[in-house]
């Protein structure tokens, strides 16, 4: 059976699922059914000091595209400021994490090669009922372990600290 190939689509910048995911405001522009699992790209909106734990990926790479705001990434020994323009990639099987910096919400593109990690996403968060960052809330470990196991990547550390 031949694979179904991708249709031509387009996403205006309010466009594509929304979900508000550990207090960022995330918009799926495109996943893996729309790409026949060959990437997802989803735009984030970050409040200051926003940082998932560390954490290794198995199954995919991920890269960032920085629109807005300020960045401290790490990825296995290397640390790395980044700012509006800059791009990041970070291979899979190696430790990595970011934190926003400063005191205004960041903007970035995350790409993920091949698609998939966006359900993890999808299913961690919640719907957003508007395209605002929602209220703070602390996050249901637990849950993000079992979806870590599920969706192949392990939590490894704590999340990264604002400088």
């Amino acid at each position: 059976m031949m694979d179904t190939p991708p249709n031509p689509y387009m996403r205006a910048r309010q466009e594509g699922q929304a979900v508000w995911f550990l207090g960022s405001l995330m918009q799926l522009k495109a996943t893996g059914s729309d790409t026949a699992q060959g990437f997802s790209l989803i735009e984030q909106v970050l409040p200051p000091g926003f940082a998932p734990p560390l954490h290794v990926h198995h199954a995919e790479d991920e890269a960032f595209y920085i629109l807005e705001g300020e960045f401290t990434f790490v990825c296995g020994d290397l640390r790395w400021r980044a700012q509006a323009g800059a791009f990041i990639f970070l291979p899979k099987n190696m430790a990595h994490g970011f934190v926003v910096e400063g005191h205004t919400p960041a903007r970035l593109l995350q790409f993920t090669v091949p698609a998939g990690l966006e359900q993890f996403h999808v299913e961690m968060g919640e719907p957003a009922s508007s395209l605002t960052l929602p209220p703070p809330s602390a996050p249901d470990m637990a849950q993000m372990h079992t979806l870590a196991a599920k969706y192949h990547f392990d939590i490894v550390g704590p999340p990264l600290k604002a400088e």
